[in-house]
């Protein structure tokens, strides 16, 4: 049984509990949560422990939408379906992209993420905007509690003092990751530390200030951060701040239109060499053991998903449910029930097309292509398009996951892979690094995935990346912003399967490279502007 790094569902809820029970903990970012729920803090403080308790509740955000079962959500008027951290990341990311189509439009926000047609009143746009708010206030929150000030006055050990130093840096951590999808998918974000007073309109930060922000900030407590692969499994240590800072230095022209492709660089070599392998086999990444065979050495930083102690509609719930075929029927073999969701996802033809024959044998080919046409002409027939078996409830042993609905596979936020094909990217930009090194890596996955066509140095280029990006992280919350950074979102020179609610693709206008701030959002803080656009 996993549980949020090894505590239990009660305590990792416990600072999900100081949301509902004091309006402190979110005032200083306009957050407005239930408030259902009475335990005084200075009271659940009186116990040491209770310090580790609370930042599990800070990761507890990132799979868990409330405190009473799968169907709860800790956000007033706003629904756990479209608030759990995971799915939404992958909503947005991915569904919103050329990869994923969800079947059941009447769903709410689903039909107008995956056609492009969003508006300021998209619930899932809310769920995103409001969940990683979420997360800076609890992150917040503890600092505040964590001074030391704080703990002279409750008179805390030196031994517990030595732990809360890292604490500390991992709940700042957690607050950059945060900032960092709030500047890449809205382009901006209320603002808050815990230095901000409360009862206060928070100021709004852009992206040239929440890059600064980030960068520094990840920089600042990297002294204090536990070694990459020295923390307990689900805590985030050094090489998950250096996979933040490789990102924002991988997408900074987008961001502030500026150069940092040597940065990315360096901190993809940081990471690489932070003791970290691949997988022996690729599906192992994607299973309901993958915290304990052997892509726990690849995987970064995981969402924690347990079918017992975190029940909830994450990202890797929906993606193995809903991958279960309409025609197919084949949920017993990935250890959900025989007819999953009935078809649910399906993958758009320009992913499919991906695949060509030289891929026939290639472990990340999971395409289940038999009795199906390739397009999807109507988006409500089930019984079109392909599907994909890349998640699974089973594991690598043979097994299966403790629960038919709610799985035991944790979602790979971060992993190996993807830093390999992010040094490669980062060189043929301009970034400095090796090319043989380049090639060296992108051919490992290959060799991993059984795949015999190597390539040369010649083969590497830029369109190459974005599709071997594809191919190797699909269904991983990086697609949009991989065809961001590459120029392909926005604009027509690029189009695929209902794309602008197109059913072959039509043009984007370039202000959808981001989304708009939702009109709850705005209304909450006045501070806040709407994207140009909308």
């Amino acid at each position: 049984m996993k549980t949020i790094f090894k505590i239990n569902k009660t305590i990792g809820f416990i600072c999900l509990l100081i949301v509902a029970l004091t309006s402190s903990c979110t005032d200083d970012l306009n957050i407005v949560p239930k408030d259902d729920q009475t335990i005084l803090s200075e009271d659940l403080f009186k116990t040491e422990s209770a310090y580790k308790r609370v930042l599990g509740g800070v990761y507890a955000n990132l799979a868990l939408t409330g405190t009473d079962g799968a169907g709860n959500s800790n956000l007033k008027n706003i629904d756990a379906g479209t608030s759990q951290f995971g799915r939404v990341l992958l909503y947005v990311q991915t569904l919103a992209a050329d990869e994923m189509v969800w079947s059941y439009e009447n769903d709410p926000g689903t039909r107008e993420l995956q056609r492009n047609i969003w508006t300021t009143q998209n619930p899932l746009l809310l769920g995103m905007f409001s969940r990683a708010h979420l997360s800076i206030a609890l992150a917040n929150n503890f600092l505040r509690e964590t001074t030391n000030e704080k703990l002279d006055s409750r008179n805390v050990s030196a031994s517990t003092r030595s732990d809360i130093t890292a604490y500390r840096a991992e709940a700042r951590l957690m607050r950059a990751m945060a900032y960092y999808y709030m500047m890449d998918i809205f382009g901006k974000a209320n603002f808050a530390t815990e230095d901000t007073p409360l009862n206060s309109q928070p100021e709004v930060y852009d992206r040239a200030q929440l890059f600064t922000f980030i960068e520094s900030e990840l920089k600042d407590i990297d002294a204090d951060l536990v070694d990459a692969r020295q923390n307990e499994y689900g805590r985030a240590d050094k090489a998950v701040a250096y996979m933040i800072l490789a990102k924002i230095y991988l997408n900074a022209q987008v961001y502030i239109g500026a150069d940092h492709y040597a940065d990315c660089i360096t901190y993809c070599d940081k990471i690489i060499s932070s003791g970290y392998s691949l997988a022996s086999n690729y599906l192992y990444n994607f299973m309901a053991d993958n915290n304990t065979n052997d892509a726990k050495n690849e995987i970064i930083f995981p969402i924690v998903s347990d079918g017992i102690t975190t029940q909830n509609y994450g990202p890797t719930t929906v993606m193995i449910n809903g991958s279960v075929g309409s025609i197919e029927v084949n949920g017993a073999e990935v250890g959900v029930s025989a007819g999953g969701w009935g078809g649910a996802l399906r993958v758009r033809k320009q992913f499919a097309n991906l695949w060509d024959a030289s891929y026939d044998n290639d472990d990340r080919n999971t395409l289940i292509k038999e009795d199906r046409p390739i397009d999807i002409v109507d988006i409500s027939d089930k019984d079109t398009g392909y599907i994909v078996q890349k998640y699974s409830n089973a594991t690598s042993t043979g097994g299966f996951g403790v629960h038919t609905t709610f799985v035991d596979t944790d979602f790979p936020l971060f992993r190996l892979a993807d830093v390999y094909l992010m040094y490669a990217e980062a060189h043929l930009r301009g970034g400095g690094g090796s090319l043989a090194t380049a090639v060296g890596y992108v051919n490992t996955l290959r060799t991993r995935a059984n795949n015999a066509n190597l390539i040369a140095s010649g083969d590497l280029t830029l369109d190459f990346i974005l599709d071997e990006r594809s191919r190797e992280l699909y269904w991983e919350a990086h697609r949009r912003q991989d065809l961001i950074r590459f120029g392909k979102y926005t604009g027509g020179n690029y189009n695929w399967a209902w794309k602008g609610n197109g059913s072959n693709g039509i043009s984007l206008p370039s202000h959808f490279n981001v989304y708009p701030i939702p009109t709850a959002s705005m209304a909450a803080n006045p501070n806040l502007t709407q994207n140009p656009g909308y």
